[in-house]
């Protein structure tokens, strides 16, 4: 039944991102803290765990995104590759931080986080251009901010790139390309890390590789890579802003619940 879970999970997850064009992580996380709780986990750990398992998880769905992007010529290359030294190393920080946070201040910090993701999709907040595209010190270093916050947050840093790309005069679409390729060193990064800090802490339950719980890993990505392309063609069909605003609701409705 738990497998089944995680299935279900990765469907869901991956059905949200292509209509939403956020990582699946905002649902992952705050899903798997809920089920880690349902099946015992300690609380210690269990958030640690699922935002580790949910980095995990966007290693393998993310290249999927990253082909389509590729394949239509929207992934701004040279950008990827300078943010990316930031974003290594940023994620690595961003992992030692959340390790030196105990469980129940993490879930509170994600619900922030949370609810500033929902009023910016409801209100449909984005920065204007202003400025050009920095150079590659600053590239690096916005990547390594991204990376921090990313790896904390559990998700592949689409609500932080889009944004700062965006500002810095990249056009939409390849502003949204980028940063798909940028969730795949944020995912592999963060999540070696995860496994890294969390190797010798106990109580962990077995089938954990660190902060990783390897079913979850397997039932989200099985699923979440088959259904990522079905709700990207889900999108085309539905009300973008209704549907934006009702995932809003929810997770304004999950970052209550960790805040409360």
């Amino acid at each position: 039944m738990e497998f089944l879970l995680y299935l279900l999970l990765g469907g869901f997850a991956g059905t949200l991102a292509g209509l939403f064009g956020v990582g699946g992580g905002m649902i992952i996380v705050p899903v798997l803290v809920y089920s880690f709780a349902a099946q015992g986990f300690s609380p210690d750990v269990l958030t640690h765990m699922a935002v580790g398992t949910s980095l995990a998880t966007i290693a393998f769905t993310s290249v999927n995104a990253i082909r389509a992007h590729h394949l239509k010529g929207a992934v701004r290359w040279p950008l990827f590759v300078w943010m990316t030294f930031g974003i290594v190393i940023g994620s690595v920080f961003g992992a030692l931080t959340a390790a030196l946070i105990d469980g129940p201040l993490l879930q509170r910090i994600i619900g922030v986080f949370a609810i500033c993701v929902a009023i910016q999709m409801a209100f449909e907040l984005k920065p204007k251009a202003g400025r050009d595209v920095p150079g590659k010190p600053g590239l690096a270093a916005a990547g390594g901010v991204i990376g921090w916050a990313s790896t904390i947050f559990g998700i592949g840093g689409g609500s932080l790139t889009v944004p700062f790309l965006v500002w810095r005069s990249v056009p939409m679409q390849q502003a949204v390309a980028t940063s798909s390729a940028c969730g795949l060193p944020i995912a592999i990064a963060g999540a070696i890390s995860f496994v890294w800090t969390g190797w010798s802490v106990q109580p962990r339950p077995e089938w954990s590789l660190g902060y990783i719980y390897l079913p979850a890993l397997v039932g989200i990505a099985a699923t979440s890579m088959l259904f990522a392309g079905f709700g990207a063609r889900l999108a085309h069909r539905l009300s973008q802003r209704l549907l934006k605003r009702l995932f809003a609701l929810l997770l304004l409705g999950v970052g209550i619940n960790f805040l409360t």
